[in-house]
């Protein structure tokens, strides 16, 4: 009998963007559904992740490991129709982020293709989520190459040529390229993604929480941690929501099959009128931006460890530590971009995807929600 129920295998359900893509895809209304849908990360699943009504199953395995992969993947592998890829694990250096984060994609694409009978695997689709790292090279990299990087000039198009530097997200694109055309794909190049999670790399709004609430509990002031070009010039973001809609876009669009799309928000903004959207929804003091001498906004953070474990205690929030759910050097390096960090979403309105939403309006509704998880206060 042949398989018509859409599976959906949701990989870094725990991260960026996996909350609001299982919501997405559990909704009554969502294209291709009704949706089973699986979620892998690599710990055991969170308290702040809900567990009726949400997902089928959550599954916890280490994707590096090809044989645990294989173990705990197997008895689903007839069921799986599309992959959803939210993964990524960060490392300072490019080439052993390349080598992590293909290891991990190949180990479960291989359990999920081959089968032991032919005809078998009822896989059809992967997406796979990137960034815009691909327009700019590895920039968060700790090395002399980072500071030379040339990136292409905003805004970022999806038909810009792969740049001259290492970039473990070529890679994986070279890696779903290799199973076609057994397995359609797509591709979404987000922006700085904004979400509700406590286990996210380069989770920039969770970053700024943290960073408001450290203020707020020491008294001291709640500075801009950039300079005055991104003060003054344009950035956009991705909202987690809009992105889990194109995931589900692409994934059950025929015309959309084997392309890449930038997702944003569709809007953009300057980081001046951000910093007092932030500062009454973070409830600190808006602190205007005041270019005098550098403000070390890394040392403050990093020194900062047992102020975070003081609030987590006082306001019973989840337990996590300030250096696993910041990413202070990477918001640094954001906010001391030279050029403006603005993507193109023509290609997207092309295909027929038309997914928005005010990021002004997007970012209190994060911050209320990681509220309501205890992630702060």
């Amino acid at each position: 009998m042949e398989q018509t129920k859409a599976v959906a295998l949701v990989v870094g359900v725990t991260g960026m963007a996996g909350l609001s893509l299982v919501e997405a895809l559990k909704k009554p209304e969502a294209p291709g559904g009704p949706w089973k849908v699986y979620g892998v990360a690599r710990r055991a699943r969170p308290s702040w992740l809900p567990a009726c009504g949400f997902l089928d199953d959550y599954i916890s395995l280490d994707a590096t490991d090809s044989k645990d992969t294989h173990n705990k993947l197997a008895p689903i592998s007839r069921e799986v129709t599309h992959v959803f890829w939210v993964a990524l694990q960060a490392l300072d250096n490019e080439e052993q982020k390349t080598t992590i984060n293909s290891t991990m994609l190949v180990n479960v694409l291989n359990v999920l293709v081959t089968s032991p009978s032919p005809g078998a695997s009822a896989l059809r689709h992967v997406n796979l989520q990137t960034g815009t790292q691909h327009y700019m090279g590895p920039l968060h990299e700790l090395s002399a190459l980072s500071s030379h990087l040339v990136p292409h000039d905003p805004p970022f198009r999806e038909d810009s040529p792969r740049l001259p530097y290492p970039n473990f997200y070529y890679a994986l694109e070279d890696i779903l390229l290799s199973y076609a055309p057994s397995i359609t794909y797509s591709i979404h190049r987000a922006s700085i993604i904004v979400d509700a999670s406590s286990r996210s790399v380069y989770n920039a709004l969770l970053t700024l929480a943290a960073y408001a609430e450290i203020c707020r509990h020491t008294g001291l002031p709640f500075r801009f941690p950039g300079t005055q070009y991104t003060w003054d010039h344009f950035c956009d973001v991705t909202d987690a929501r809009v992105l889990a809609e194109q995931h589900i876009w692409a994934a059950t669009t025929d015309s959309a099959k084997n392309q890449a799309f930038n997702c944003t928000n569709g809007d953009f903004f300057t980081w001046k009128s951000m910093w007092k959207v932030l500062a009454k929804s973070l409830r600190v003091e808006f602190v205007p931006f005041e270019e005098s001498g550098e403000f070390d906004f890394v040392g403050l953070m990093k020194d900062k460890g047992k102020v975070w474990d003081e609030i987590v205690e006082k306001h019973g929030l989840y337990k996590t530590k300030l250096d696993e759910i910041s990413c202070s050097v990477a918001l640094s390096t954001v906010l001391h971009f030279t050029f403006q960090h603005v993507s193109s979403m023509t290609k997207s309105r092309e295909f027929g995807f038309f997914g928005f939403t005010d990021t002004f309006k997007s970012i209190p509704v994060w911050i209320d929600r990681l509220r309501k998880m205890k992630i702060i206060p």
